[in-house]
């Protein structure tokens, strides 16, 4: 059986660790394939890592290949999902094992379900939406309306857009829920296994995080990189720009929102808190300045047709897979640099490298296109 999971690991921890002991106890045998996110993250964070880290971290504790979500996909729920779900597909996997707080996976079908096909239910999203609040919560009130079941918790949200794309597809790729036990948005220590938003608030700060993450991940947590160490350039970025709008998620209100308020900011944080509305979730504006901040514009996720799939890592069962269904699938199988797919990728890095933090930065660099797939 050939098992889908879709992580960001920023970082991994031990919520992560028994996520995948749940997987190996539920399906035992099975070949595990991750789809993870490379330098930018969902809610507009930066990884705390390198992909190629992490990469090594999830071979080490048990996945047999590792996959890059390319960065356009990067982006609200529903094309992080479409991404992801599409690459497992092209891979031919046969279920997708996700964290979720109801763990109620046929609940979730129902609701995804109600999202394509009830007419009733767009125009709620857009009444909703047009008194000002924003698609999340447009969203879950919608639902709630409809069936009565109320899906506002961050885990739910997300495997409700894997779904929807399933279905939506008809792809060949059953949904499987294992209970989520901790707080994902909470910035407070909760024992052991806690989650890796109060992770990053630890190492944020200075302190120690060696209880909270598996002995792999901490020795990988020596220079942890933040969004927040690059205001300076960001804010640069702002003031220098003549069109804001050419960059991603970024329509005329962010821009004039962000115009307005830079110069009063003098953190990330402190922009952020300036410029929320209602209208706006936090992790869209954080997304927002993160695609100003490393130039991603909406020329480059305009196409959202998925156009290779980057390898970048794999072990003995990986690689046998691998070998037996390459020649099933249409799109190319990046296993090393390529300039006509990848070039932004350098870019990205490029940029990451201005950290003061980084201190061997054409090693950084290069390390983009030099790095081959890591083999365990």
């Amino acid at each position: 059986m050939n098992i889908g999971i879709i992580c960001e690991y920023n970082p991994f921890h031990y919520g992560h660790l028994y996520h995948l002991k749940k997987i190996k106890e539920t399906f035992p045998n099975s070949n595990i394939i991750l789809v993870m996110s490379g330098w930018i993250t969902e809610r507009g964070e930066l990884s705390v890592m390198d992909k190629f880290k992490k990469t090594d971290i999830a071979l080490n504790y048990g996945v047999n290949i590792v996959v890059e979500l390319p960065f356009k996909f990067i982006q609200s729920a529903d094309y992080f999902a479409k991404g992801a779900i599409e690459i497992l597909n092209k891979l031919k996997c046969d279920t997708i094992v996700f964290g979720s707080e109801s763990n109620n996976i046929d609940e979730l079908i129902n609701l995804a379900n109600i999202q394509l096909y009830n007419k009733e239910y767009n125009s709620l999203v857009k009444k909703y939406m047009d008194e000002g609040i924003n698609y999340p919560t447009a969203l879950s009130k919608s639902l709630k309306t409809i069936s009565g079941t109320t899906v506002n918790s961050p885990n739910d949200l997300l495997g409700l857009s894997y779904v929807k794309e399933i279905i939506r597809n008809n792809y060949n790729i059953k949904p499987f829920t294992i209970k989520r036990n901790s707080n994902y948005n909470s910035k407070e220590i909760e024992g052991k296994i806690t989650s890796a938003t109060s992770i990053r608030e630890l190492l944020k700060k200075g302190k120690n995080t060696k209880k909270y993450v598996p002995k792999l991940t901490y020795k990988y947590l020596d220079n942890p990189i933040f969004v927040d160490d690059y205001f300076d350039y960001l804010k640069y970025k702002i003031i220098s720009s003549s069109d804001l709008t050419i960059y991603q998620s970024i329509d005329d209100n962010i821009s004039n929102r962000i115009k307005k308020f830079i110069n009063e900011a003098n953190t990330l944080d402190e922009l952020l808190s300036l410029i929320k509305t209602k209208r706006y979730t936090y992790n869209r504006l954080k997304r927002s300045l993160t695609y100003i901040l490393l130039e991603i514009t909406k020329n480059d996720c305009n196409n959202l047709d998925l156009e290779y799939i980057r390898i970048l890592g794999f072990d003995k069962i990986g690689a046998y897979y691998l070998n037996k269904i390459k020649k099933d699938i249409d799109i190319p199988i990046l296993t090393n640099y390529q300039d006509k797919y990848l070039n932004k990728d350098l870019k990205i890095n490029t940029i990451i490298s201005l950290n003061k933090k980084i201190n061997d930065k054409k090693n950084f660099i290069e390390k983009e296109f030099k790095q081959k797939p890591i083999i365990r």
